[in-house]
């Protein structure tokens, strides 16, 4: 796309821009409105499954759409992702139980994953990896006011309105992003000489769907020694060997194994994957602890998560402006995961709503800095013949890790928590024994699921329905439960920290090669003027 102005490649960026924020609008609303609509729908035990089925479809559809991409064009693609989402959005709003609005989700994660691996690919196609650099932390910021807005929208909805309009709130952005990209984006020809490769992409999705299925249940529904678990990540390992073979062997690989040769791609892959893991997987339950132990409307809750979009906001501008001017990004990568992890590990000792808040905000101020740092650096070192699937390959492997990182810090959350509520319940818990009395009334025995302090007004019902004498057993059994719940996620956030340290430790090690001014390679190279029109 290098024949195209300068104006007219920033027109393009907008409506990308649109199209990402309507995706990422969609997502941070719905992450603080989640235990409150946990607790309309019922299901905890599918706590995580929300975000698991969304990411493990994203996962799918971005690996596939990176290589087809390259062949077909970003255009259609961007256009059918923007599609899927909004139907999926549309029939989330329409469930009936928890069921149905996993099924919906994994709709919404297909066309989630299609529209960011088209837009951040489309960058690759417009830009030099010098002025990607602005554009990145433009797009970054983008994410940032997305997360400004969701959690205080997604928590007033739900507190003032039926919790549906969480899904169907912004779909008529879905519908200018998707006429924005129809008029606005060029259709690039087809590559006729390059083929599809049917085979790999089946063995990666065999791969992949096994795998993170059985991280998901894992611990959870089934013990981690079952036979049907065994039998998932043995179907994965068998699939992964054969989707290896058929990559070195097919004429045009779905992922071209020769990418992870080079060492800044594969290095940016792996601490991708570790972020994510760290960050998803602990991230997902801030709403959990504020509104469960905190006891914080969802409302409230959102604006305890505006302190990380705020700081990430800024930041990532900066990040983007900085790699334009100077070229380099390794220094920023250093600082940004290693706060990332300092936040984190604040998160384990937080007990007050302003420490929750701070910690946010340190976590937002190393996630701008360092999450633009690793797609630019991949697309700088990839050629651009393999830009989409390149840039699909940071995707994938973030999304593996975020998935991976919610099924494993679900495990440890519901395996404290049973540790904790069997002592609930014991003699010896100092628990009044009237806790487990059958004779006990149907309401005071719903104080045994912690599911109920998601529910703030029917908490606030149930103790008002009981007699006096039964007020402090109330007030002694909810107090217990907001204990057991905060030490479980303590122990969530502590993971997560752990799993960010690697991340810092692995940045080490990421080579730095200065940014490019020219859209391709040295070899195939068309040279622009980055100098002249890199002003926006």
């Amino acid at each position: 796309m290098e024949h195209l102005s300068h104006q007219r490649k920033i027109t393009i960026m907008v409506a990308i821009i649109v199209a990402m924020f309507f995706s990422s609008i969609n997502q941070t609303i719905v992450g603080v409105a989640l235990p409150r609509i946990i607790a309309k729908l019922g299901g905890m035990d599918y706590y995580t499954w929300i975000m698991t089925i969304y990411l493990l479809t994203s996962t799918i559809s971005t690996i596939l759409v990176g290589k087809l991409s390259d062949i077909y064009g970003r255009k259609p693609f961007i256009l059918f992702g923007i599609v899927v989402f909004m139907l999926g959005a549309f029939f989330s709003g329409t469930s009936r139980d928890i069921i149905q609005l996993i099924i919906y989700r994994g709709i919404q994660g297909i066309g989630a994953g299609v529209i960011m691996a088209t837009a951040f690919t489309a960058v690759g196609d417009l830009f030099s990896p010098r002025e990607r650099g602005r554009w990145a932390g433009l797009m970054s910021a983008a994410f940032g006011i997305s997360s400004i807005l969701g959690p205080g929208v997604g928590g007033y909805i739900v507190d003032h309105m039926d919790w549906h309009w969480v899904f169907w709130m912004f779909l008529p952005l879905g519908f200018l992003a998707f006429f924005m990209i129809l008029f606005l984006f060029p259709k690039v020809k087809r590559r006729k000489s390059e083929s599809i490769d049917y085979l790999g992409s089946l063995f990666i999705t065999l791969t992949i769907v096994p795998m993170l299925l059985a991280f998901s249940w894992a611990g959870t529904k089934y013990p981690w020694g079952s036979p049907l678990i065994l039998e998932l990540f043995a179907f994965a390992i068998v699939s992964l060997a054969f989707f290896i073979f058929t990559e070195t062997r097919v004429k045009t690989p779905l992922l071209p194994l020769s990418l992870f040769k080079n060492r800044v791609i594969a290095i940016s892959n792996v601490i991708g994957f570790l972020m994510n893991a760290g960050m998803f997987g602990a991230l997902i339950y801030m709403p959990l602890y504020v509104q469960g132990v905190m006891g914080v409307s969802a409302t409230y809750a959102g604006y305890v998560a505006m302190p990380m979009s705020l700081s990430m906001f800024t930041v990532s501008a900066y990040t983007g402006r900085r790699m334009t001017k100077t070229g380099k990004y390794k220094k920023m990568a250093l600082l940004g995961t290693f706060l990332m992890v300092f936040g984190m590990a604040l998160m384990v000792t937080m007990n007050t709503i302003m420490m929750a808040a701070i910690s946010m905000f340190i976590f937002g101020f190393g996630l701008g800095l360092g999450m633009p740092v690793f797609t630019i650096a991949v697309q700088n070192a990839a050629a651009s013949s393999d830009l989409g699937v390149a840039t699909a390959s940071i995707q994938l492997f973030r999304s593996i890790g975020g998935t991976i990182g919610i099924a494993v810090m679900g495990t440890i959350l519901s395996t404290s928590m049973a540790g904790k509520m069997k002592n609930l319940v014991t003699a010896d818990s100092g628990i009044n024994p009237a806790l487990v009395d059958p004779a006990m009334t149907d309401k005071l025995a719903q104080l045994q699921n912690p599911q109920i302090l998601l529910d703030q007004p029917k908490l606030m019902a149930i103790q008002d329905s009981l007699p006096a004498p039964l007020q402090p057993v109330f007030t002694q059994i909810t107090e217990a439960l907001r204990e057991a719940l905060a030490a479980s996620l303590s122990n969530v956030f502590l993971t997560g920290a752990i799993v960010l340290a690697a991340a810092f430790v692995l940045t080490f090690l990421l080579k730095e090669v200065p940014l490019r001014t020219t859209v391709h390679k040295a070899g195939n190279a068309v040279t622009q003027n980055s100098e002249k029109n890199s002003a926006i």
